[in-house]
């Protein structure tokens, strides 16, 4: 049994686990091992949204982020999903993932200005970018099953052995490097402020974010009718509350996102993506909220019932990060897209 947190990044504990060392997981998990050469990653989320199906200047729009996605110094792995938000806006977003900061300074610039900035033309659509810089020791992954990484778990060096710090309440913080002396407490507050085209949100210190992601590709006929019909619909009643209430509990904002295969057909896959104004206050929701526990319960029951059989895979990425390792920024996009719905008002730089 290995630690999540890698020897290398190890340190002599302030704060300690919610768990001894004879603690014994009730099954197996995995986590992602990067080199010790990765230092920190990068994962930007690029945004595209549109009134109804996207137009044609909206697809080649796509399509030219996919080409430079190629260019020199573009991301080690990208993949493509979409959701119909509180708005009824179609919102295509593609997040990119690198482990080489330089690589990404020297691509950004000009995608930036051509996604959100001067070189943006008004084509009828909003564009956005919601990106973290997240040094190694600030984020954590955790999966269900080895041989198929999704999100930042692709650039990845290997996967660990099963871990210890997993099926229990406060795993998720534990498997955070940090946490073994920082409470990675929030603090300050977002501002908004609107520069040339696009709003940029000034964020606050140790913002969270989760992507938390379901593959049931695998799954046979029983198993398929199991999750589609017990699981998912509890899955999406608890995404829909973050995603229309979720302020309330501190979320700023929530997609369930289903994930798009190279030909723009959805795939068998979907995930939450989620911003938090703190790591605490996701794990409030996840250890206490209504809408969580009919989660957990329904995803323990099928679990339960399949044992070692289940074909599902799950996976996620929990990440907080200080505000000079986030950017967000908006253009044309409406009040209640991602980020926005962070702040009352929006300044003027």
């Amino acid at each position: 049994m290995e630690s999540a947190i890698p020897a290398h990044l190890q340190t002599a504990r302030t704060r300690h686990r919610r768990v001894g060392d004879d603690y014994a997981p009730p099954y197996p998990s995995f986590v992602a091992r990067h080199k010790p050469s990765v230092t920190r990653v990068v994962m930007a989320y690029f945004g595209l949204q549109t009134r109804g199906a996207p137009s044609t200047a909206a697809e080649q729009a796509l399509i030219r982020l996919a080409s430079e996605f190629s260019a020199a110094d573009g991301p080690t792995h990208w993949d493509r999903a979409s959701y119909i938000d509180e708005a009824g806006f179609t919102n295509l977003v593609t997040v990119a993932y690198w482990d080489d900061r330089q690589k990404f300074d020297r691509w950004f610039p000009t995608m930036r200005e051509r996604w959100t900035g001067e070189q943006r033309t008004n084509n009828g659509f909003g564009t956005f970018i919601e990106a973290l810089y997240p040094s190694v020791e600030g984020y954590e992954t955790l999966f269900s099953s080895l041989g198929r990484p999704e999100g930042v778990a692709v650039l990845a060096d290997g996967m660990s052995g099963e871990v210890l710090e997993h099926a229990y309440w406060g795993g998720m913080r534990d498997r955070i490097p940090l946490s073994q002396t920082s409470e990675m407490a929030a603090s300050g507050s977002a501002c908004a402020i609107r520069d040339g085209t696009r709003i940029r949100i000034i964020p606050h210190d140790n913002i969270c974010l989760i992507r938390s992601g379901q593959d049931w590709g695998d799954t046979e006929a029983t198993e398929r009718k199991m999750y589609l019909d017990d699981v998912e619909p509890v899955l999406r009643e608890g995404m829909d509350f973050l995603r229309d209430q979720g302020r309330s509990i501190g979320c700023y904002a929530n997609r369930y996102m289903t994930v798009l295969g190279p030909d723009g057909v959805a795939t068998e896959k979907s995930y939450g993506m989620s911003w938090w104004k703190s790591l605490s206050a996701l794990e409030r929701w996840a250890e206490s909220h209504p809408t969580h526990v009919r989660i957990f319960g329904a995803a323990m029951k099928y679990l339960s019932a399949l044992g070692p059989a289940a074909k599902l895979r799950l996976y996620h990425e929990v990440t907080v990060a200080r505000a000079d390792e986030q950017l967000f920024e908006y253009a044309e996009c409406h009040p209640q897209t991602g980020m926005l719905n962070a702040v009352q008002t929006v300044e003027m730089a």
